[in-house]
């Protein structure tokens, strides 16, 4: 077995550790009518219906493994996955949608979320199942603004380079659901969330921009981001005119810290990118690597990343006083800005970047990959390089600087060899970076 090998068995050990199945059959407990969610704990009886709700790539899954403790004691639910992450439920609707860009299905989903959210009453407990890509396919607007206008602005924002809690901001300001606002609609129901996060911090009212979490951002915040990134003359009139209408007092800002609503409510942080990158060492330390675990909120410009964590990888190379084989780990969420026309994703962008540096450099093998199995508009999940790499791609007239430059990370690896791919998993903690040494 090679490094490339040895990489993507410790990628893989990582997101079988946060497979739904494990993290919620020991967090939800049915005790003939006492029902545990983690250290909270209800009496069926006093209960009227059990709704389940929920937006994002692992809910489906999550909602399996609620269902199948719960069963017919739920009276009905809706969840929206992105495509491909579909698995049929009896008692909850799971809708497939556009991701990361919101469709019409999206659209659908949420009105139905909603319309539950506003059924339930104080008797009722809704059970609200998100994780990452909640923010796209939980996809809404206010009233007067159309839904091509939303997609521009998701458009504008994954290409510009902004961070996922600048972006999320944008998005809480553009709806009637995020920032706390879907816990606005389920009040006085009780409402209990499980989340998995995919941002770094795994701050709750960032992930899936945080429907049912209390929102420090501001009208005001939103739009400084469209400044901050020069969007402002890209985004129609009317988002950027209901902006600023917000900002003066115009329409109701998201609950914020302190607010009544949130009194009683339930936040659970069931998975989050640390149990991964635990498992991960685990069973890198297993095949004989001395691990470290470098960084779990990795996060910031593909290049500076890249160039920081190569330079890492270097020192531990050349100190003989660190015994090899060594494996390096790291967790979080790159930013890429997109100027090319290619096909890639920010961990395929990010292992090209690393095959570049690494060319003359042997002894060092580079996996990055999302552990949603999903990376960018793509069927791969990331890559892994090492100085192989760009040696095979000068073979096949492949230039690598090119293929970067376009950024078309996906298009390189597809004719080079070095994808990740694992289908949908099923889950999503953010990606995983796994650095093997010589």
């Amino acid at each position: 077995m090679n490094n490339r090998e040895f990489a993507e068995k410790i990628f893989m050990a990582g997101v079988r550790s946060v497979l739904p199945e494990k993290l919620i059959t020991g967090l939800i407990k049915l005790d003939g009518s006492v029902l545990a969610i983690g250290e909270h704990k209800f009496q069926l009886d006093d209960i009227r219906n059990i709704y389940v709700i929920g937006a994002g790539k692992a809910s489906a899954a999550i909602g399996h493994y609620v269902e199948s403790i719960l069963g017919d004691r739920i009276t009905y639910g809706v969840i929206v996955v992105k495509y491909g992450y579909y698995c049929k439920l009896k008692r909850i609707n799971v809708v497939e949608a556009g991701h990361p860009i919101p469709d019409s299905n999206g659209f659908k989903a949420t009105e139905e979320i909603i319309r539950i959210s506003e059924k339930a009453s104080e008797n009722d407990l809704v059970i609200c199942l998100i994780s990452g890509g909640g923010s796209a396919l939980m996809a809404d607007l206010p009233e007067n603004l159309l839904p091509e206008e939303l997609y521009i602005v998701n458009n504008l924002l994954i290409r510009c380079g902004a961070a996922i809690n600048e972006i999320n901001c944008v998005r809480k300001h553009l709806s009637r659901v995020k920032g706390g606002q879907l816990a606005r609609i389920v009040s006085p129901a009780h409402l209990v969330t499980i989340i998995l996060s995919d941002v770094p911090g795994n701050q709750p009212e960032v992930i899936a921009s945080g429907p049912t979490v209390a929102d420090p951002s501001t009208f005001s915040d939103a739009l400084k981001v469209f400044e901050k990134y020069d969007l402002t003359t890209d985004v129609t009139s009317g988002v950027l005119n209901y902006l600023k209408e917000g900002s003066l007092g115009m329409h109701p800002e998201t609950p914020k810290p302190g607010d009544q609503i949130f009194t009683g409510t339930l936040i659970i942080m069931a998975g989050t990118n640390q149990v991964a990158l635990n498992a991960s060492k685990s069973k890198a330390v297993s095949m004989g690597f001395k691990t470290y675990i470098i960084d779990s909120e990795l996060h910031g410009d593909v290049e500076n990343i890249c160039e920081s964590i190569i330079s890492t990888a270097l020192s531990f190379k050349n100190n003989t006083e660190i015994p090899k084989p060594v494996c390096l780990l790291y967790g979080g969420e790159t930013t890429i800005k997109i100027s090319g026309d290619g096909k890639g994703g920010r961990n395929q962008h990010l292992a090209l970047s690393a095959a570049i540096r690494l060319r003359t450099i042997p002894g060092i093998t580079f996996l990055s990959a999302g552990t949603d199995g999903t990376d960018g508009p793509t069927d791969a999940a990331g890559a892994v390089a090492d100085s192989d790499t760009a040696l095979r791609a000068q073979s096949l007239n492949a230039d690598p600087e090119s293929y970067i430059l376009d950024y078309n990370s996906y298009n390189f690896f597809k004719r080079v060899g070095g994808h990740i791919i694992t289908g949908p998993t099923f889950t999503n903690v953010m990606d995983l970076v796994i650095v093997l040494i010589e």
